[in-house]
């Protein structure tokens, strides 16, 4: 049995911007399962504490920096046995608004502050100096929330071992010097090999510079990231580090309870691959709650998303409004939000076709599962994608998805050619260029699969036999714990 101690900056359901809080809820619940003793650290934001009510407080620490002390507060992760501390800082974490943006939308003006407390808090716990009377081997950090946590920890000896997972490149962490020197950072981890970076300093950096080990969440983001288009300025200390054998990719794994569709409360009629036929039902609920035409025969594509460049929400916008103004029976639905700029595109191509697209902005857990089990198709054309899991969602559920050939939409989903689908390998349909044509093309090829019911549904056979559970990725973490322990 190994103790770990998993670091995130949100969990679902106590708190969610996106995939990392799922993650941060399915894998150490699936390593606790496999008999591990692991503890989940998050803050204690107030949207948490209101869904958890009382949480018993069980240490106070203080740390150095800080006039008042820091309290630990005991709670578990709704539904389950694991073990979740909550970091209990009002002064950073007691406040309406996000995790990282306040009610505006915009980033908290102090959330260097804010995570590199609760790193210092983090590694308090780690060493023992929490008085739990608990001491983690490994310390799994996400993200570049958690990234000063490996930084901090090297200046300490003994140490547990350190796995830093990057979710998504894209967020850094980057602050200014003055920032370094105000949260009164040691002067030992301002350097070209520590987190400056370019004459800033760098949360991300500091993880991916001090960990013992670097995962990212599928083996192609890991390759990706590597390289000039993925990684953001890093990809040259990613490149050292893989030589080393330090990066690895894992796929993460989805919550095969939650998403299933012969047991999913939020969906009307349960359906499993003995039985598709209710199905078809889902799809009328779904054209019934858009106030579209409801049609069995009409292909009906779904986007979840965060209304952003990277998903290809503009390619989405352009090669489904070139489908609708050529005729072909189609229907889109989307939930989600994001740029202002997207959501008025898609307004746009509401209003001009009021009976083919439906939209609704915002987030709705119910409404994401009726739209998995509704729609035909998923579109996710990401320009980048380092895990994503809507699309082994949709393949549990026999919805096809439509994704661009990058990270780990390329790991999940095998492309419906011609060779694959005699084979029964085919789950979805790939491209590769971020283009509207590309994406439009796809599309076109989508359109006319849906048109054989026979081979579609054998399609969606081979997508719902997939296996995306935790286990096998849990047990991929729990393999590299071992080994780091045992080299430490």
């Amino acid at each position: 049995m190994r103790k770990i101690l998993f670091a995130s900056s949100e969990v679902h359901p106590l708190i969610k911007t996106g995939g990392l809080a799922d993650v941060s809820a399915s894998l150490p619940l699936a390593l606790s399962q496999m008999q591990q003793d692991i503890r989940i650290i998050m803050p204690a934001y107030r949207a948490t504490l209101q869904q958890l009510g009382e949480c018993p407080l069980i240490a106070t620490v203080k740390l150095e920096g800080y006039h008042q002390p820091i309290h630990l507060l005991q709670a578990q992760l709704p539904e389950s046995d694991v073990a979740v501390l909550l970091v209990d800082s009002p002064e950073h974490f007691d406040r309406d608004g996000g995790p990282y943006c306040d009610t505006q939308g915009g980033d908290w003006a102090d959330n260097a502050a804010r995570f590199a407390l609760f790193c210092r808090a983090v590694v308090a716990v780690a060493t023992n100096q929490a008085g739990l009377d608990w001491q983690p081997d490994v310390v799994h950090c996400n993200d570049w929330q958690t990234g000063l946590i490996p930084a901090l920890l090297s200046l300490e000896k003994p140490r547990p071992a350190t796995v830093f997972t990057i979710h998504n490149m894209a967020y850094q962490g980057v602050f200014s010097r003055e920032v370094f020197e105000m949260l009164d950072l040691p002067e030992a981890l301002w350097q070209i090999e520590g987190i400056e970076f370019y004459g800033m300093m760098s949360f991300m950096k500091g993880g991916l510079v001090y960990a013992d080990h670097i995962t990212s969440v599928s083996p192609t983001y890991a390759q990706e990231i590597c390289h000039y288009e993925y990684g953001y300025g890093l990809e040259g200390l990613l490149a050292l580090r893989s030589e080393q054998s330090r990066l690895s990719g894992i796929v993460n794994g989805i919550d095969t309870q939650e998403w299933n569709p012969q047991t999913d409360k939020f969906i009307s009629h349960h359906y499993s691959i003995k039985n598709l036929r209710p199905k078809s039902l889902n799809k009328k609920a779904l054209q019934q709650h858009f106030f579209l035409p409801e049609s069995a025969e009409t292909l009906m594509f779904g986007m979840i998303s965060r209304l952003v460049s990277q998903k290809g929400v503009d390619l989405t916008i352009d090669a489904i409004h070139r489908l609708l103004a050529e005729g072909k029976d189609i229907q889109l639905v989307c939930l989600g939000s994001g740029e202002a700029g997207f959501e008025q595109d898609l307004r746009v191509l509401r209003a001009r076709f009021p009976d083919r697209v439906g939209i609704q902005f915002g987030y709705d857990e119910a409404l994401a599962h009726k739209i998995e089990a509704g729609v035909d198709a998923f579109l996710m054309p990401s320009r980048f994608e380092p895990c994503g899991l809507n699309q082994m969602y949709s393949l549990r559920y026999g919805t096809l998805p439509v994704v661009r050939n990058t990270g780990g939409l390329a790991d999940t989903v095998v492309d419906a050619s011609e060779e694959n689908r005699k084979q029964m390998l085919a789950t979805g349909f790939k491209f590769t260029k971020p283009t509207v044509k590309d994406l439009y093309d796809t599309l076109l090829k989508v359109n006319e699969l849906f048109s054989h019911p026979r081979l579609w549904r054998r399609m969606m056979l081979t997508a719902m036999v997939q296996d995306f559970s935790w286990i096998n990725s849990a047990q991929a973490y729990l393999h590299l714990y071992q080994q780091l322990v045992d080299n430490s």
